[in-house]
């Protein structure tokens, strides 16, 4: 898997990833210390509104990205959003009014929005080979649950020397580093032009939407995106519930879950580049959603069950599965998106991807506070259970079996007679030109 780092494009890529994960990590910290020093005993509204903010950002803004990146370059767009978001922490620790946070933290995950889709369209571009793109993606969604468990360690050591509002400059230095990773490489340009596109901005924004809607495979996985954040909602938003209420342990052992939780999806993000060379996308992505409902049915067991020793085991057991069920949902997630866009179309592919999934995630996080709060956890997991399950069976129902994709070749020795010249590209030692490939192995050209 490590062998795609010998690519040195992608290899500056992945280490700026990693890097501003850190600092978002941190930065995470400190404004949970920060929102209880500005709002007090309201410090928990204000991060449930931070999140909501957030979300909000992400599903407004990164379509809106889509729609104009094909018109400037993409290196000043990444280089753009990391330093306006190493400005906005190192504004964060003068903050002294709730109201403050507010902006600031809509402006942070503004950029964000704009950096992600971007940073996600350029990675298959530097990776041309199906092969090396889907270890990236593991690579990629290690370095999320790495950075889950590294970044609260670390800044607890800092913590124990230095007051939290330096954590801030922790996340500044980390978006300076992606910015520079990011200049000291030459991003490949999509192969092709941008399909002309007719109509207003609104028409621009919603491109990657509409392509969405308009492929199979990628109406499945819209509909596998609200069966993850179902359960991502619960793990997240309940774990501290279930940890010191439910099973009434301590504040160590709710990072010891979440643990849990980042260590499934990382397994499964190791196995997965050799599982897919054996198996489709399709029965993997759809075999993690369906998994979920068992899983959902053992967290309301173990919700109902008046007490005993076995329950701290099961929990941690439970989200683990979680994390499993997710990474092999979201992992493959970018082949489809790779798959279903040409090179030129991919940023505004991607951005939908990062709303339209954000979307989901904006309705199962209130879900799941909301209902466990006011109906208790059993309603809580029935509820996202019941979501979860039928998002599932959805996705099975849209994605067909047999689904042509399509798949870009190279061929050193295309000759000017070949019947497919017109749909293929010059590339150096030879062309690209992209056919259909059946379920079953078949190839139709077209």
């Amino acid at each position: 898997m490590l062998s795609v780092l010998r690519n040195r494009t992608y290899r500056h890529l992945f280490i700026a990833q990693v890097i501003a994960l850190i600092g978002t990590g941190l930065a995470t910290v400190a404004l949970g210390l920060l929102a209880y020093d500005v709002a007090g005993a309201d410090a928990g509204s204000v991060l449930g509104t931070a999140l909501a903010i957030k979300m909000v950002a992400y599903v407004a803004i990164a379509p809106a990205i889509g729609a104009v990146a094909d018109r400037l370059p993409r290196r000043t767009l990444m280089v753009g959003a990391d330093l306006t978001r190493g400005a906005v922490a190192l504004m964060l620790p003068f903050v002294s009014q709730v109201w403050q946070v507010y902006v600031l933290i809509f402006l942070l995950q503004a950029a964000s929005a704009a950096f992600t889709p971007i940073f996600q369209a350029v990675v298959p571009d530097a990776l041309p080979a199906e092969r090396d793109y889907t270890q990236a993606l593991s690579l990629s969604r290690l370095a999320y649950d790495l950075e889950s468990l590294f970044s609260p360690a670390l800044a607890a050591a800092l913590l124990s020397v230095i007051t939290y509002n330096w954590l801030f400059l922790g996340t500044v230095a980390g978006f300076l580093a992606s910015a520079a990773l990011v200049v000291s490489v030459v991003l490949p340009k999509p192969v092709g032009s941008p399909a002309p596109r007719t109509g207003g901005a609104y028409t621009k924004a919603a491109a990657g939407t509409r392509l969405f809607f308009a492929t199979p495979r990628l109406r499945a996985l819209l509909a596998l995106n609200l069966a993850v954040a179902a359960a991502s909602a619960t793990v997240t938003v309940n774990s501290v519930v279930y940890v010191r209420r439910l099973l009434g342990l301590g504040a160590a052992e709710v990072s010891l879950a979440l643990g849990a939780y980042g260590g499934g999806s990382m397994i499964v993000a190791l196995l997965l580049p050799r599982v897919l060379d054996r198996v489709s996308d399709r029965a993997v992505m759809l075999g993690g959603a369906l998994l979920l409902t068992p899983v959902f049915t053992a967290l309301g067991v173990l919700t109902a069950a008046g007490n005993g020793g076995w329950r701290r085991p099961a929990l941690l057991g439970i989200w683990a599965a979680f994390g499993a069920a997710c990474s092999m949902v979201l992992t493959p997630a970018g082949r489809l998106i790779r798959r279903s866009a040409p090179p030129a179309e991919r940023t505004p592919a991607f951005a939908a991807q990062f709303s339209l999934s954000h979307g989901c995630w904006l309705l199962t996080y209130p879900l799941a506070g909301w209902v466990g709060a006011a109906a208790g956890l059993e309603s809580a997991v029935i509820a996202l259970g019941v979501i979860a399950l039928g998002a599932g069976l959805l996705a099975v129902r849209l994605w067909p079996a047999r689904e042509p994709v399509l798949v870009e070749h190279e061929h050193a020795g295309l000759h000017a007679g070949h019947p497919h010249l017109a749909d293929a590209v010059r590339v150096p030692g030879g062309w690209r030109h992209r056919h259909r490939r059946l379920a079953d192995g078949l190839h139709v050209h077209g």
